[in-house]
């Protein structure tokens, strides 16, 4: 299921992309998503602890100008299914080939690369849809340099405009620090948005775990499952970020300084806590497949304990119609009279009140 060029996490779109790219050569840039006749949006943002200006581009060149070399520069690209725009904009920066491929195959795994002039990462920014319960996800790529972030995203869309208006504020820590710091805080409202995401996602395991407990359905199994395929994929793209986080603040790297390091730990131990969550959801969802199991066995046993029952009940009345049923003469109570009435209806109704009364006090009832 998709919703613009994002994906939405579903069964059907947990299934292993076709790959475009077996057979070409290193560096070719081929869009593994799916393409819209959307546009691509770009926009630019100069800024310092005194200057604040943004403004959508349309021409690479007029990115970088004279007027604006000494500002801190966040460019940012709303659409990477345009090949030519994203080659124009790794030329004239300077961008690595196999960074250009990486920022156009929509399926990578969350990473790092550096290379001389520049740190290139990627990450899996999730977010909820028109429709809440559907989880929509993209690829966000940041490409770090001196003095200048650029962001590739795959739809207009994020979850950074808390930082944005932040940005638009003097003497926040944002103006005043460079665009690694900027760069830490896109990462650290990527993390906060799993908390969002994982807390809906335990409210939805709650609503099921309760309805299992009370009256269990057919389509809870599927719910389940759904969950569970969330929650893996949630799992592949956050146990590597801890990994890059790690990274970055073991090794000394010229991209972020020391002092956004420091704030790097906090992002951290927040991944840790998100890896828990997910390992703890995960471990629930488990025993929520044994409870829907359990619960729709004991459902059938239910089934199957009235129908026996009521099988036993009719087993000597089968008898008794079996045998008056038989064509002979020679039975001196059918000429009684008020025999069948009296004989055998009264009969009949005082042995099933007196079986149901022996099933009740053996407690099968």
């Amino acid at each position: 299921m998709l919703k613009g060029n994002k994906q939405i996490i579903s069964p059907k779109k947990l299934k292993k992309p076709t790959y475009k790219k077996a057979g070409l050569a290193p560096g070719t840039l081929i869009y593994t998503g799916h393409k819209k006749d959307m546009p691509v949006k770009m926009y630019v943002t100069y800024y310092n602890e005194n200057t604040y200006e943004k403004k959508e581009f349309s021409r690479v060149e007029d990115i970088i100008t004279p007027e604006n070399k000494q500002t801190n520069i966040w460019v940012d690209i709303d659409g990477i299914h345009d090949i030519e725009l994203v080659e124009k904009i790794g030329k004239h920066f300077n961008i690595h080939n196999l960074v250009l491929e990486d920022i156009t195959n929509n399926v990578q795994r969350t990473k790092i690369e550096e290379y001389e002039t520049q740190l290139y990462i990627v990450l899996r920014m999730f977010q909820y849809g028109i429709n809440i319960s559907e989880i929509e996800n993209e690829q966000l790529s940041l490409i770090l340099f001196e003095n200048i972030l650029i962001t590739f995203q795959e739809k207009n869309g994020d979850v950074f405009d808390n930082i944005r208006e932040r940005l638009k504020t003097q003497g926040t820590k944002l103006r005043i620090e460079g665009t690694d710091y900027l760069a830490y805080s896109i990462i650290d409202a990527i993390v906060d948005s799993y908390f969002q995401i994982l807390e809906k996602l335990g409210e939805d395991i709650e609503n099921i775990e309760d309805r299992l407990l009370i009256n269990p359905e057919k389509n809870d199994l599927q719910k389940i499952h759904l969950l569970r395929r969330e929650l893996i994929f949630l799992r592949k793209s956050v146990w590597p970020l801890r990994d890059i986080l790690n990274q970055i603040i073991r090794d000394d790297k010229v991209f972020f300084k020391k002092s956004t390091t420091i704030y790097l730990r906090d992002v951290y131990d927040h991944s840790i806590q998100v890896i828990d969550a997910v390992e703890s959801y995960r471990d629930m969802i488990m025993g929520l497949l044994d409870v829907y199991l359990s619960s729709m066995s004991n459902k059938m046993n239910q089934v199957m304990k009235v129908l026996t029952i009521i099988s036993t009940i009719f087993i000597p009345l089968t008898f008794l119609a079996g045998v008056y049923g038989m064509n002979f003469k020679s039975f001196p109570e059918l000429e009684t009279k008020w025999m069948y009435p009296w004989g055998f209806w009264v009969f009949t109704i005082i042995l099933i009140v007196l079986m149901l009364g022996i099933f009740k006090k053996k407690k099968w009832l």
